[in-house]
C-alpha cells in the first residue's frame, strides 16, 4: 500500500501518458516531445527552459524566449491542456513599486511559484553580471518587478511553494561572471522577499556519479511530500565534446530543508533524444517547472532541451522517491544544516 503522500491541489486536467512497458528508471518522456518546436511566434526563434502552472480552466507559463536577434526575454504563454500552446508576442511588461516602467536588460531560465495569494517569477537577469531578478503577479496582467535578492554572481533561483517558519525559502547557485566552472546549490531566508540571510549550503556537486561533476543547479519549486522536499535539480560533467546537463533527484529535510536526506547517485534524465542531443547547445535536459495532482501522486516535468526546444516527461511520486532513497548517495556535507 501507498504511504507515500503529496501537498498540492488536484490537477485532473494535467498532461499524463502511462510508463511505457519499455522505459528505464522513474522518468519517461512524453511520445509527442518536443510540446513547443522552433519559431513558435513572430520573432521569436526558440522557445526553452520554461516554467508552468495552472491558471483558471487551463494553464499559463512564463517561457524563455530567444529573439532571432539572439536576446533572451520572457513572454507569457497560454494553453488549455498543458501541451499546445500559444505565445505572447511581447515581452512580459514589468512595473517598479511606483507602476512605472521596469523591463530587464535581458531575463532568461524563468521559474513560477504561487506562495499563499501570489505567483513569484524568478530568473536570470544583468544586474553588473548574472544576477537573479524577481516580480510578483497576482493576475497575470499587472508584474511588480521586486528587488534583486542577491548580489551578482548568482542563478537558478528557486522559491519554495510555502514560507517555513514565517520566512521565504530560496535556492540559489552562486557562480561567477562566466559560464562556471563550480557550483553548489545554496539555500537563503526572508521575511520580505527584499532582506535575505540565515544562508546555507545545501548540495555539492560530485560523488562517484559523473553526471554531476562539475556543478548542479535547482529545478522546478520543491515538491512536498510526507517523505521530505522532492527536489528535481540538473546536473553537469564536462565531456572531451563540451557540457552535458542531465536531471537528477533529491529529498530535502521539511523542517531543516538545508539537509539533503537522500540523493540519487544516478541521473533520472540525460540527453538522449534528437531534440536533446541536438540544437543549439547540444545535450542539454534542463528541468524548470513541475505540475503535480497531489491526489494520484502524477508529475509532468518541463524542461529545456538543447537550448532549443520545450520538452516534457512524467514520474510517479511514490516511484521516484522509492528510486532516490533506493540509489542514494550523499555527498561532502549533504545532510549537515550547512551552517559555515
Amino acid at each position: 500500500m501507498n504511504t507515500i503522500t503529496v501537498a498540492g491541489q488536484a490537477i485532473p486536467s494535467m498532461p499524463w501518458q502511462a510508463k511505457p512497458t519499455q522505459a528505464q528508471g522513474p522518468v519517461w518522456r512524453y511520445s509527442e516531445n518536443p510540446v513547443v518546436p522552433r519559431n513558435p511566434a513572430p520573432g521569436i526563434s526558440r522557445v526553452f527552459n520554461s516554467a508552468v502552472v495552472p491558471w483558471e480552466d487551463g494553464f499559463i507559463g512564463v517561457f524563455r524566449a530567444e529573439y532571432v536577434n539572439g536576446r533572451p526575454f520572457l513572454h507569457l504563454g497560454y494553453s488549455a491542456d498543458a501541451l499546445q500552446w500559444k505565445i505572447d508576442e511581447s515581452p512580459i511588461p514589468m512595473v517598479d513599486g511606483e507602476g512605472k516602467d521596469y523591463p530587464p536588460l535581458y531575463a532568461y531560465d524563468p521559474r513560477l511559484v504561487k506562495i499563499e495569494d501570489t505567483y513569484y517569477i524568478i530568473w536570470c537577469t544583468d544586474f553588473h553580471g548574472a544576477a537573479l531578478g524577481l516580480a510578483s503577479t497576482q493576475d497575470f496582467k499587472t508584474f511588480r518587478r521586486l528587488e534583486n535578492p542577491f548580489l551578482p554572481f548568482n542563478r537558478n533561483g528557486v522559491l519554495f511553494p510555502r514560507k517555513h517558519r514565517g520566512r521565504f525559502l530560496l535556492l540559489s547557485r552562486p557562480s561567477d561572471s562566466g559560464h562556471t566552472p563550480f557550483g553548489d546549490i545554496f539555500l537563503s531566508e526572508s521575511p520580505d522577499l527584499v532582506y535575505w540571510g540565515r544562508h546555507r549550503h545545501v548540495m555539492s556537486k560530485g560523488g562517484q556519479g559523473w553526471w554531476q561533476t562539475l556543478k548542479i543547479g535547482g529545478g522546478p519549486a520543491p515538491i512536498e511530500t510526507s517523505e521530505g522536499w522532492l527536489l528535481i535539480y540538473h546536473g553537469v560533467t564536462q565531456t572531451c565534446n563540451g557540457y552535458v546537463y542531465s536531471m537528477g533527484g533529491a529529498i530535502l529535510d521539511l523542517d531543516e530543508p538545508s539537509r539533503v536526506l537522500y540523493r540519487s547517485q544516478n541521473f533520472l534524465l540525460t540527453p538522449e533524444m534528437a531534440y536533446e542531443t541536438q540544437g543549439f547547445v547540444d545535450n542539454v535536459i534542463f528541468p524548470c517547472a513541475t505540475l503535480v495532482d497531489a491526489p494520484s501522486g502524477r508529475i509532468a516535468i518541463y524542461y529545456g532541451a538543447a537550448d532549443t526546444y520545450v520538452g516534457l516527461a512524467f514520474a510517479q511520486a511514490d516511484e521516484l522517491i522509492s528510486y532516490i532513497k533506493a540509489t542514494s548517495e550523499v555527498v561532502g556535507d549533504d545532510p549537515d544544516l550547512g551552517r559555515p
